[in-house]
């Protein structure tokens, strides 16, 4: 099993290099498809895969409550989303020769009943909603900083306002989430409401 102290390290420096290689991919006018479309998106879908293993040890250091509960699901549930959308990225950049290209299959794709709701308009929300009810549950039980939420909720709203501050909001991942790589009992995953404990009287 993945140490989450590697995984609160993990998931902000993958999502920030998704943000960078996407930067630099854009510089000629248009991004993929190619090798940085890919490489950036596969970073992602890393980032993704360990934000799930962070948010498992972020429930059981919440002690395993209810809500906490539910912002594991609704944050695993989001992520599945969110992948599902990178993934159809990763296939169109594949299958097409150019961006002209890559936009007629996207619209096609997007096409099929359900599809933008489930994986780009509605479903992907799950995976910030999880996430601000995680950290605020830390935040709440004095394991992350008083103003962690704020962070990620700042966070959160970048891409919305402007895609090439991805990697900005990494590094506001990365200051909330300190405590969490930098304390073995919290990262660790715990296992116990005493371990949790012990993390919130430090």
């Amino acid at each position: 099993m993945i140490n989450s102290r590697t995984a609160f390290l993990a998931a902000p420096v993958l999502m920030g290099a998704y943000g960078i290689i996407r930067i630099v991919d854009g510089l000629d006018g248009s991004r993929g498809p190619g090798p940085a479309w890919t490489l950036g998106h596969l970073c992602f879908l890393g980032a993704l895969y360990f934000f799930v293993q962070g948010f498992t040890a972020m429930r059981t250091a919440a002690g395993g409550n209810r809500l906490s509960t539910v912002g594991l699901w609704a944050g695993t549930a989001g992520a599945v989303a969110v992948g599902v959308q990178f993934a159809i990225d990763l296939v169109v950049g594949f299958l097409s020769a150019d961006r002209t290209a890559m936009e007629d299959l996207f619209t096609r794709i997007q096409d099929v009943p359900g599809v933008l709701p489930a994986f780009y308009d509605f479903g992907p929300l799950l995976f910030f909603v999880g996430q601000l009810i995680l950290v605020c549950q830390l935040a709440k039980r004095r394991i992350l900083k008083p103003w962690a939420p704020v962070l990620v909720l700042i966070d959160t709203t970048l891409p919305f306002a402007e895609k090439d501050l991805i990697p900005l909001g990494a590094v506001l991942l990365l200051v909330s989430f300190a405590p969490l790589y930098r304390s073995r009992e919290v990262a660790a995953g715990a296992g116990t409401e005493n371990r949790s404990g012990l993390a919130r009287s430090r």
